[in-house]
C-alpha cells in the first residue's frame, strides 16, 4: 500500500472537519472533567466551567438572563450585532 500524498491528506482532513463540526449545530461542545464539572467549549477563547448545582441555578434563571440582557443591552459589546 502506497502513502497517501500530501492532497489526499489535506482532503481527508476537511472532510474529517466537516463532519466533527456537524455534530453539534451551535457549535458548542459539552464535556465532563476530571473532577466532575461540566465544561462548555465554543463560547470564547477557554472554557465555561461549572458544576452541576450552579448549571441547575444558571438554567433556572435563564429568563431572568434574559431579561437583564435585553434591559442591559445598549450598555453590553456586542461582538456579532444582528
Amino acid at each position: 500500500m502506497t502513502e497517501p500524498t500530501k492532497e489526499e491528506l489535506m482532503a481527508r482532513i476537511a472532510e474529517l472537519e466537516k463532519q466533527t463540526g456537524s455534530k453539534t449545530g451551535s457549535g458548542l461542545q459539552f464535556k465532563v472533567g476530571e473532577k466532575g464539572g461540566v465544561s462548555v467549549y465554543g463560547l470564547g477563547r477557554f472554557p465555561v466551567t461549572l458544576y452541576y448545582e450552579q448549571w441547575v441555578r444558571l438554567l433556572n434563571s435563564a429568563d431572568e438572563l434574559r431579561a437583564f440582557l435585553e434591559e442591559n443591552k445598549n450598555r453590553l459589546k456586542l461582538r456579532n450585532p444582528s
